[in-house]
């Protein structure tokens, strides 16, 4: 983002001390933030805030001046040839979050530099560079990466090019605030990127990609847990029948999970409403009533996944089931990883009968999540059909998109089908998607099923020619294990016969999230 340059304040006895950030310093970060971005939505929200110092405490430094904070550098690790060159600056960063922090990384990427206005002139922004430099040496990172702004081509935007204003700063013929700044910080142009910020009108959305090349850096090999060029995936196709008792669940669970892990596969996905058999117990007159009943059994059975997930040593992705707090309903598919930790994703749109039997809401936000294999979204039946998710998700580096879902009719099933595959080509994205066979006599609005599981890729000379990496005998209970390669999806980004993602017109449209989350 923008990297606060030269200032000026009439300094008669300041006292500077250069730390790391806390979690009490957001109120003054907060208003540094809100003059110093006023065009560009001011400050990050106080979530964003405590996740960039979360996930990486020693990236976060400050500047105080007799214990009042005045300036202050975000950073995070990244692997570089994940991102390479072409990346946004709301990808790389997670929309703010650091969830794209990767301890593994090779590259130390500022997120941002910022100097309260009155300060100007203590070249304080110079000490924020040259501690992030510091730091670079001494976690043994190979470069520092930065997104600048060039705010000073608004000026001569009828006059040249943005590579041409570039190289007249470098020129020193024009001066730049930001960039003129980084070049005397001993960084350089690695190129020129467009849509890094689509809001900076003063950059006109072009941004330098400036890099600096730690002289110290020492080449490390990283012997396990390395990143993964190859990913098994494991999709079930669930067979619907009825089932007595949680425990009962619980067995079949096991079975597929065991038979699957068996593989060595990275990953399993479940059905949606996979646990629809345990609603056979209660009042079928009243749907409503009978599923969130069912919602009892959701916490239980996520507890049980996390421990399966760990005992297998396998990620699961635990279908979904419904939620049901204070008084709203929601339909939650949740990531259970191998390591113990776990997240959830809600469905977002809901159908008109999940409204008119069971009173289901949304949810609100679509997130990418990483894991041990890649960056992966989770999107919920219906939501496969609205291709404004998936595209966030693709901003966000997405890989691997899975769909869990439950149809009744082919017709149905095609919907989610077609849109999946649809999803694959437009992101560059690998899509898989499962769901639940056969039939449930004594459960209304749940009582059919047909679903056919699937893998789709892109479609290009490195995929397969249908773009369909693996499906399912429809209808009949088994299991997909596919592997993915992930370097195709890099490779096709870059060099495909044509590159969606890439090719976008962000100088005509674009994708944005609307409501923010609160902070």
């Amino acid at each position: 983002m923008a990297d606060e340059s030269n200032d000026a304040v009439q300094a008669d006895e300041h006292r500077l001390t250069l730390r790391n950030t806390r979690p009490e310093d957001y109120p003054a970060m907060c208003e540094i933030m809100e003059r110093v971005y006023p065009g560009l939505d001011g400050a990050w929200n106080r979530e964003q805030f405590d996740s960039q110092l979360s996930r990486f405490p020693e990236g976060q430094i400050c500047i105080e001046d007799n214990g009042r904070l005045v300036a202050a550098a975000i950073s995070m690790i990244v692997d570089y040839d994940r991102w390479g060159d072409r990346h946004t600056y709301k990808a790389i960063t997670g929309n703010g979050y650091l969830t794209t922090h990767d301890p593994n990384g090779d590259t130390l990427y500022g997120v941002d530099v910022f100097v309260h206005p009155d300060y100007r002139g203590l070249r304080l922004g110079r000490r924020l560079y040259d501690a992030r430099k510091e730091l670079c040496e001494k976690l043994n990172l190979r470069r520092i990466v930065a997104g600048g702004r060039i705010p000073g081509y608004v000026n001569y935007r009828d006059k040249m090019t943005p590579q041409q204003y570039v190289e007249q700063v470098k020129n020193k013929e024009i001066y730049d605030p930001i960039l003129t700044f980084q070049l005397s910080n001993d960084f350089h142009v690695r190129r020129i990127i467009t849509g890094y910020l689509p809001d900076d009108t003063e950059s006109q959305a072009y941004a330098t990609l400036i890099e600096w090349i730690n002289i110290y850096y020492e080449e490390k090999e990283k012997l396990i847990g390395g990143a993964k060029q190859t990913v098994r995936v494991g999709a079930v196709q669930w067979q619907m029948r009825p089932t007595a008792s949680l425990q009962d669940l619980y067995q079949q669970l096991e079975y597929f999970v065991d038979a699957v892990s068996g593989y060595q596969a990275d990953v399993i996905l479940f059905p949606e409403f996979f646990t629809g058999p345990l609603m056979a117990q209660f009042n079928q007159e009243n749907p409503a009533e009978a599923v969130r009943h069912l919602a009892e059994f959701t916490e239980p059975v996520r507890q049980e996944m996390v421990r399966l997930a760990l005992a297998y040593n396998v990620n699961i992705i635990a279908g979904s089931m419904p939620e049901y707090e204070d008084q709203v309903l929601h339909n939650v598919s949740y990531l259970c990883r191998r390591d113990g930790t776990w997240e959830k994703q809600y469905k977002v749109h809901i159908t008109p009968d999940e409204q008119a039997y069971w009173g289901l809401k949304g949810g609100d936000q679509v997130r990418v999540f990483d894991t041990d294999f890649g960056r992966i979204g989770i999107l919920i039946c219906y939501d496969v059909e609205f291709p404004e998710l998936p595209r966030l998700m693709a901003d966000q580096g997405l890989q691997v998109l899975f769909v869990p879902f439950w149809t009744d009719t082919k017709n149905a099933y095609l919907r989610v089908r077609r849109c999946a595959q649809a999803r694959a080509i437009e992101n560059e994205c690998y899509v898989v998607i499962s769901g639940s066979v056969g039939n449930l006599p004594r459960v209304e609005n749940m009582d059919m099923q047909y679903a056919q599981a699937a893998v789709f890729t892109p479609s290009d000379f490195a995929f397969p020619h249908d773009a369909i990496a693996a499906e399912a005998t429809p209808n009949t209970e088994m299991t997909l294990i596919v592997d993915l390669d992930l370097d195709n999806l890099k490779d096709l980004r870059s060099h495909g016969s044509v590159r969606n993602l890439h090719d976008r017109r962000l100088d005509l449209y674009r994708v944005s999230w609307v409501r923010k989350s609160e902070g």
